[in-house]
Parts: structure tokens; sequence; C-alpha cells
């Protein structure tokens, strides 16, 4: 694949790519259990000697990527940025960098005869989402979604907001005015617009374009936490303690984002919460499914390769 494409094609080690897959590679499907009938799934997916295109960037979607590599099973994984790029080093399979839209996916798919697409995507990455749905829609190819398990927990200073815009009304109307985000980059642009009077701390990745992102949106040093997680309970309550936010706002992200890790100390120390709510999964397709398990997704790969 060349590098003047809409991603950037990096080999990272020696699993082989074929460059097409016949008939027989289309065949070989991983069976459908009387409990997943009805999923979504009503016929076999291909996997067997077929290509994988993992579309990813989190925690779950490298473990993934792991459960592919033990079931031997050729696959290309697909990050938007470069803090994706970095997580991803030690992958054994392609590994793409870079943004594409509906019509750069399904010619990206279709060139590379891909037999099956695992969107294990952030669950708050909806334009990813819905990009990858229509494009395998678009070319009758079977999609798995990985969905990470929801983490819930009740406080009197907790609440739920339905998006970003609803997360700082709630702001505006009760006079907060140091606002703690632990929501990632991609919607600092709104909160910037929507909250001038505020003072905004976001906890950001540090990566140059991250932090370049950041200065942008004219965030200095007294507003930017830039750290990797995952983040202990104890550093996070150590992090309420020393900030002193009015409110921190967060999002339902799960185990693997650690939402209880982030909620409940904050709680604790009597500091509101708002949780913006996790977008409900929508499929399209009569080859579609969804997993929340990775263990149940090693053992769904195994039996289609014959184990």
């Amino acid at each position: 694949m060349s590098n003047d494409g809409p991603c950037q094609a990096m080999v990272n080690a020696t699993v082989p790519l074929s460059a097409s897959a016949t008939e027989a590679d289309l065949n070989a499907c991983v069976p459908v259990t009387d409990a997943e009938k009805g999923s979504g799934v009503e016929a076999c997916v291909p996997v067997k000697n077929g290509r994988v295109l993992v579309f990813g960037g989190t925690s779950d979607s490298m473990a993934l990527c792991g459960e592919l590599e033990k079931a031997e099973v050729n696959y290309s994984f697909s990050v938007a940025t470069e803090a994706g790029r970095q997580m991803a080093q030690g992958i054994k399979g392609e590994l793409l960098v870079g943004r594409m839209d509906v019509e750069q996916m399904r010619h990206w798919m279709q060139d590379n005869r891909i037999s099956l697409v695992i969107d294990a995507a952030h669950p708050y990455a909806q334009e990813l989402r819905q990009n990858v749905m229509t494009a395998c829609h678009a070319i009758n190819l079977p999609l798995v979604r990985f969905e990470r398990k929801s983490e819930s927990f009740t406080h009197p200073l907790l609440m739920d907001a339905t998006s970003v815009d609803d997360a700082c009304k709630k702001i505006k109307q009760s006079g907060w005015h140091k606002v703690m985000l632990t929501t990632g980059s991609k919607d600092l642009a709104t909160f910037c617009e929507q909250l001038p009077e505020q003072h905004i701390i976001a906890r950001v990745l540090p990566t140059a374009e991250v932090l370049a992102q950041c200065e942008a949106l004219g965030l200095g040093i007294d507003h930017i936490v830039a750290m990797k997680g995952p983040f202990s309970r104890a550093l996070n309550q150590a992090l309420y303690a020393s900030l002193l936010p009015d409110v921190m706002v967060t999002k339902e992200s799960g185990q693997a984002g650690g939402f209880l890790d982030k909620v409940q100390p904050c709680v604790e120390q009597g500091i509101p919460c708002i949780v913006i709510s996790r977008p409900k999964p929508v499929l399209v397709g009569e080859y579609c499914k969804i997993i929340q398990d990775i263990t149940a997704c090693s053992e769904w790969l195994q039996r289609g390769i014959g184990n």
C-alpha cells in the first residue's frame, strides 16, 4: 500500500498479508451457535483464511489483536491518531495510521480483499463507527462490533448528560467555574466554545498532536494535565484534591476506561460529576454482530479456525 493514500501503512512484523481472498477463503466461516442466533448474525462469518480489518486505538482493540494473533488470523489494524500508532507498536499485523472517510474505507476494504471487519473503536467514536458500518453495509461485508461492558454507579452528586452540549448547559445553569474534563481531546473545542467564562482543566494524552490542539484553543499550562492512563483510584483522588474542581465531566467508559476509578473518588470528595451517556449501538446489514467480552471473542475465533 502506498503512503500517498488516506492512511499510512506500517508493517510491524512478519505476519503474511494475502494479496487476495479466494471463494474458499470467504467460505471459511465462524459457525453461529444457537445462543448467537437472533443477535444479528444469521449466517457464518468468514475468518479462517480471509483477511480481517480491525478499527481501534483502545486497550480493548489491542487485546483483540492479541486474540487474532493467537488464532493465527491474518489482520490489519487501523488507528486514526499518533497516540494510536504509539499504542500499537507491539502488534504483529499491518498498522494503518490516519483517518478515512466512508469511500476511502470501502475502497481499501475491496482493494485489500478484506473478508471481515471488527470495529473495536472507542465507544464514543460515533463518526468513525458510523462510517465503518456504512462502508461495510455498502459492500455486504460482515461486521463485528466490540462494545465494552458498562459500569453503573448511583450517587446524588452524579448526573447524566445526553451529550457534550447538554453537559455544557448543566455547567452554565449550575454556575460552576472550575471545570475538570476527563473526556479526552475530541470534544475540547466544543467545551471551550460553549464555556468561555469557565476555567477549564483538561486531562489529555501527552502527545504533540494533542498539546498543539490545546494550545490552539488557548489552553495554557494551568489548564492542561497531560497524562496517559490507566489512572488508579488513588491517583485520581490525589489529583482532585490538588486541583479542587467545582465539577468533573467524564464519559461512561466502562472498566477499561477506568470509569469507577474516576467517579468514586470524585463524589467522595463532594465534587459533582457529570457523566456523558454512551451512544447506543446501531447496526444495519444482514451480517452484523456485537461482542462484549474478550474471552468470548477468543472462543469465537478459535471455533472459526477449527480448534
